[in-house]
């Protein structure tokens, strides 16, 4: 066999195996979506009716409005917002931190840090339920704290108090806020280090013979080529503060602190399903990741393949 017989017979695999990808992506992927989002404006008669019809037949938006009467979900889309936008800030504020001093600067023991967050991020959330839940229920008095606040009443300083009590931080935002930075400070940091090692030492170099000082060139040489790294990091946090439910259905149990994804099933009675109505709830929760991704698309695809390419 010649060798364009060759290359044309793995160009046609090539293009079978794409095929068949596709075609999964979107049996799995798009049809549920598509078929969640038909859902929500057919009234309830059409959801029982033989034989199925995937459109619907009489669009109602009565669904959406039954999503607000029936429960606070305004109060739901707020809470959620806080406590993501909270955490994507202050996670990618610490791990671009981080990633600057693992990817720009000779650190003894680099590829053991580096190692330790990639462990840390194996860990499920899970894991973090029992001692967290114990931590935030407050009333434990912090060991490490102490000694320092008795140290400093032994120097004087006598305003502050001699011992140091963990708060009740259960239904507040804190309570979740807290553990989302932990659990998305792994890859947030993995993703930003590996992009701060892509910018060349040499322009940060320049600047500083320049007379540039070390703060003025981070500013404003590191921080504009990193920004989509940067906003790939904040998206991918942000996603998983959104639709996290594990530590927001245990953490914030009153029903003004629940979130999204709490919230949603919140509309399931004890004998009754209202997929309709939680149809439409689905979908208003999904709006504002959709508009996040479809506004800074460009620069999580670049982002992304430049994270993933050493050089």
């Amino acid at each position: 066999m010649t060798t364009s017989g060759t290359l044309n017979k793995q160009s046609f695999w090539g293009k079978v195996f794409t095929s068949l990808g596709l075609l999964l992506l979107c049996v799995n992927g798009f049809f549920p979506l598509l078929w969640m989002i038909l859902t929500s404006f057919k009234p309830e008669s059409e959801l029982i009716r033989t034989p199925l019809t995937y459109l619907p037949a009489s669009p109602t938006i009565q669904n959406y409005l039954e999503v607000f009467r029936s429960l606070p979900f305004h109060r739901f889309l707020w809470n959620s917002a806080v406590v993501s936008i909270s955490a994507t800030l202050l996670c990618v504020l610490f791990a671009a931190l981080a990633g600057y001093a693992l990817g720009r600067l000779n650190l003894p023991g680099r590829r053991f840090i580096l190692t330790l967050i990639v462990m840390t991020s194996m860990f499920p959330a899970i894991v973090l339920l029992v001692p967290l839940y114990r931590l935030f229920l407050g009333g434990l008095e912090v060991p490490i704290l102490g000694s320092i606040v008795s140290f400093l009443h032994d120097v004087g300083l006598f305003f502050l108090p001699e011992r140091i009590i963990s708060p009740n931080l259960l239904n507040t935002y804190p309570a979740l806020i807290i553990p989302y930075i932990a659990l998305s400070l792994p890859i947030a940091t993995l993703i930003l280090t590996s992009f701060f090692q892509l910018i060349p030492k040499d322009l940060e170099s320049a600047a500083l013979v320049d007379g540039t000082s070390k703060v003025g060139a981070l500013f404003r040489i590191i921080a504009p080529l990193s920004a989509p790294g940067i906003v790939t990091a904040a998206i991918i946090v942000f996603v998983n503060s959104w639709n996290e439910f594990l530590l927001a259905v245990t953490f914030n149990t009153t029903l003004s602190m629940r979130t999204v994804p709490v919230g949603i099933t919140l509309y399931q009675g004890e004998y009754a399903f209202p997929w309709h109505v939680i149809s439409a709830a689905i979908t208003l929760g999904m709006i504002p990741l959709l508009v996040l991704i479809l506004v800074f698309q460009k620069r999580i695809i670049s982002g992304l393949a430049a994270g993933g390419v050493k050089g």
